[in-house]
């Protein structure tokens, strides 16, 4: 079934399927053994070609207890509604998409893509509602076991 003709299915499928398309195109065209900052390049030329409005390199800070403690960039954002996340290994692998189920905890985005331009083309869709997100932070924020970290080091 061609990308044109699939059901919609979920949150933002019709983009989702959309930028897909275009990841293939570009792998299609590049191929592999390039770094991911020719892919990010391409990626964000293509999809503006194609008429989306693309965010590149957007930092997003973490926060933890009210501080912010780390800030990561989300290789692109796409209309505002879907995260890419892009990889130029061999493999997909757990630390990957942990990365990128991160970065959609971090954010009110809700759909993230994992695309890696390896060997072969391979991409992972996620979906993080944010009511669900609402209910991690408050499991997190709720746990207070009570004890106190010595401060000497033994």
């Amino acid at each position: 079934m061609s990308v044109e003709n699939r059901p919609v299915r979920g949150k933002h499928d019709e983009l989702t399927q959309s930028i897909i398309g275009v990841f293939f195109d570009v792998y299609n065209e590049l191929g592999y053994g390039f770094f991911e900052s020719v892919y990010r390049e391409a990626m964000r030329l293509a999809l503006v070609q194609s008429g989306f409005t693309v965010a590149v390199e957007v930092p997003v800070p973490v926060h933890f207890r009210g501080a912010v403690v780390g800030i990561f960039r989300a290789d692109l954002i796409v209309n505002d509604r879907v995260l890419i996340e892009l990889k130029a290994c061999d493999a997909l692998v757990r630390e990957h998409e942990s990365q990128t189920l991160h970065y959609l905890r971090a954010t009110t985005i809700e759909v993230a893509l994992l695309m890696n331009f390896g060997t072969a083309p391979r991409f992972k869709r996620f979906v993080m509602d944010n009511e669900a997100k609402k209910r991690i932070e408050k499991s997190v924020n709720s746990v207070q076991i009570g004890v106190k970290p010595s401060a000497e080091v033994r």
